[in-house]
């Protein structure tokens, strides 16, 4: 019985210490993964351009407050970037209305964003569960321009904003339609990765969130839950394949569960360019 007990409380204590590592990984700093996508289309007197992807803010969970949240910008503008990208999920939570309590909270961190080209997002899935309506208000007052199966250009830039796929609110054909009117090199900005398989062979580029990257990853075995249809085939960081380039982010905050095991919350600098007349 003797052993038991101890075994019982050693127990305990091995989850409370791992829990808290985790709570501390996921309030820790994003790590800055870096990347150069050379772009068919790029105009070949464009400069290169900057851009940072951010996902999955979850504002409201345990992990992203609103001071998290300003320190995170603080990090995104050392980087001095042209444009910053936001691939969904500013809300934590699931319940209707929820959004109304906690949007509001999300203008004043990201009015502080600075990029001269301009700040875009797309929906996630939790900001449909919670109340889009709330979220797209909030985010107009941060200045951050919402794009609902749309395209916009930016600078030499065009992307495209495609819906959540997770609340069947995508609209490829359309949002690809309106890219190609305006022209240009495109990326293609959407809150996760199951609508690469769908996506035209002219959309060259890809960023996503909503994966996690697993946000608790096991040694030796991976994350034991995926949110995707794809299993772990968008998982995380850069996946190429035939002649497309998508790039997931772990994204900012977290779901469920308030820790990051192994999968460490991160956003991505991304150097867009041209192909060299070398390879060209």
């Amino acid at each position: 019985m003797r052993l038991v007990v101890r075994l019982f409380i050693f127990g305990a204590v091995v989850a409370a210490i791992v829990a808290g590592w985790g709570y501390r990984e996921a309030r820790r700093m994003p790590v800055v993964r870096h990347a150069t996508v050379e772009l068919r289309e790029w105009p070949r007197d464009a400069a290169p351009m900057r851009v940072v992807v951010i996902g999955d803010i979850h504002i409201g969970s345990a992990t992203m407050d609103v001071g998290q949240l300003a320190r995170i910008v603080s990090r995104v503008n050392a980087l001095r970037p042209d444009l910053v990208l936001i691939a969904g999920d500013f809300i934590a939570g699931h319940d209707p209305g929820l959004s109304e309590r906690r949007a509001p909270a999300l203008v004043t961190p990201l009015r502080g964003l600075v990029a001269p080209l301009g700040r875009v997002a797309v929906m996630g899935n939790h900001d449909h569960w919670t109340g889009a309506a709330p979220v797209r208000a909030a985010l107009d007052g941060a200045g951050i321009d919402v794009l609902d199966n749309a395209a916009r250009r930016y600078g030499p830039l065009t992307v495209v904003g495609i819906d959540d796929r997770h609340t069947r609110n995508d609209r490829i054909g359309p949002a690809m339609a309106a890219a190609r009117r305006l022209g240009g090199p495109r990326l293609v900005l959407s809150h996760g990765p199951d609508i690469v398989p769908d996506m035209p062979a002219d959309a060259p580029l890809v960023v996503a969130s909503h994966t996690h990257c697993g946000q608790i990853v096991i040694p030796f075995y991976g994350p034991p839950v995926v949110p995707s249809n794809h299993g772990r085939r968008y998982l995380c960081g850069i996946i190429r394949e035939a002649g497309r380039a998508t790039i997931v982010t772990a994204g900012l905050g977290t779901s469920v569960l308030p820790v990051r095991i192994g999968a460490p919350p991160d956003l991505w600098l991304l150097t867009l360019t041209g192909v060299s007349r070398a390879r060209s």
